[in-house]
């Protein structure tokens, strides 16, 4: 548990090379006049497949760029830290799934931007953090309930022009990872005597303890020979003292 939470480079690293990407290709469509919209997710059509891989990548301005980005570095980067085993394949797995439901149950429009992802990541962190009952996890949920909660409500058609689909299929797909995944993270450290096979009568400790809860002769026995066996080693040097006393007076 303590290795798998433990942060190395690429809990910042990735998150960083990853939202570089997005703003690298809005500045690739700015510099260089061209639109990549066409690139997107359009449901139902073959050819807008393709929108599956490039969608996350691609987005309307910049101020629906940024919308996208500090919730996905920050989101992103608790993933690397807190699930890094699993975070490459939420990530991944993450865009083309919910791309995929997106591009199944989507209006005849194309649909762009990297919020299907974050709703992934959402309700992953939210939901695994829950099922894996670890205090962290847990804590962590609650942050991301917290910040992002309120993103609940773009999984609804109640705006003209946001992809609503790409937002529930983002939610679900991040549930169905935080059930598929349950054996993939960090587990509450178990002492000895929260284990299956733990038996109360072998156990050394409480050997020394009576079905009150009070202290057994045992160790009192224990430390009353303790204690003489301090008497006894005291006693004998005393002895060797006298007997070496004795020889000097005696010469």
């Amino acid at each position: 548990m303590q290795d798998q939470f433990k942060f190395t480079t690429g809990v910042l690293g990735y998150p960083i090379a990853f939202v570089l990407l997005l703003w690298i290709v809005f500045w690739f469509e700015i510099r260089f006049h061209v639109n990549l919209n066409s690139h997107g997710i359009y449901p139902k059509r073959f050819s807008g497949l393709q929108g599956v891989l490039f969608s996350p990548f691609i987005h309307s301005g910049i101020k629906h760029l940024y919308s996208n980005t500090i919730p996905l570095f920050i989101l992103s980067t608790a993933l690397f830290y807190f699930y890094r085993p699993i975070a490459w394949k939420v990530l991944i797995y993450g865009i083309l799934i919910s791309g995929f439901l997106t591009w199944c149950i989507g209006r005849p429009s194309y649909h762009i931007g990297a919020s299907g992802l974050i709703y992934v990541l959402v309700s992953f962190t939210f939901f695994k953090g829950i099922l894996a009952k670890h205090f962290r996890l847990i804590a962590l949920s609650l942050l991301v309930i917290f910040l992002y909660g309120s993103m609940v409500w773009y999984t609804m058609p109640i705006e003209e022009g946001i992809s609503w689909e790409g937002h529930l299929s983002g939610l679900v797909t991040g549930f169905v990872f935080a059930v598929a995944f349950r054996k993939e993270i960090a587990k509450p450290k178990k002492y000895a005597w929260e284990q299956k096979d733990f038996k109360e009568e072998e156990d050394a400790f409480l050997k020394h303890f009576d079905e009150n809860g009070n202290f057994v002769a045992s160790i009192e026995n224990e430390i009353e020979a303790e204690g003489q066996s301090n008497t006894d080693v005291s006693n004998t040097e005393t002895t060797l003292q006298i007997n070496y006393t004795f020889k000097e007076n005696k010469e």
